[in-house]
């Protein structure tokens, strides 16, 4: 069995975020307002299934998946587009890869001791979040 991700985890860092919506072609309030969020992940995760929730005082985004199962994802309150989205299982990491009208966009999950690591890429620009999980 992968790791285990279940669980709520609390940013502690969030590097180049701003570059990543910028190539998303997120307009400039909402960035400015974006950066500075406390963005807090409440994922359940029940062998290969997996409920996510990213909470914010600005916007929630909430997505369901199966590891190896493509679905179709709109990324309602982020970028707002239609996106065939796929992850999979890549040893103890998650990988994702979201098909659309962007290049080269999607997300890594890793684990290291008690913090969740997120790399989210869109064209060449890559974001480092990082997340402490909550006692």
């Amino acid at each position: 069995m992968p790791a285990d991700y279940s669980g709520r985890w609390e940013m502690v860092s969030n590097d180049n975020f701003e570059d990543v919506m910028k190539a998303l072609d997120i307009d400039f309030a909402t960035r400015k307002i974006a950066v500075h969020l406390h963005q807090t992940k409440v994922i359940v995760q029940n062998g290969d299934k997996f409920e996510t929730k990213t909470l914010s005082t600005f916007r929630n985004y909430e997505v369901n998946f199966t590891v190896g199962e493509e679905f179709d994802e709109y990324t309602k309150g982020l970028d707002n587009r239609n996106v065939k989205t796929l992850v999979t299982w890549d040893g103890d990491k998650l990988v994702c890869v979201q098909k659309g009208e962007k290049e080269n966009r999607g997300w890594r999950h890793w684990i290291e001791g008690d913090l969740l690591h997120l790399e989210i890429h869109v064209l060449d620009k890559v974001c480092h979040q990082v997340f402490k999980k909550a006692k």
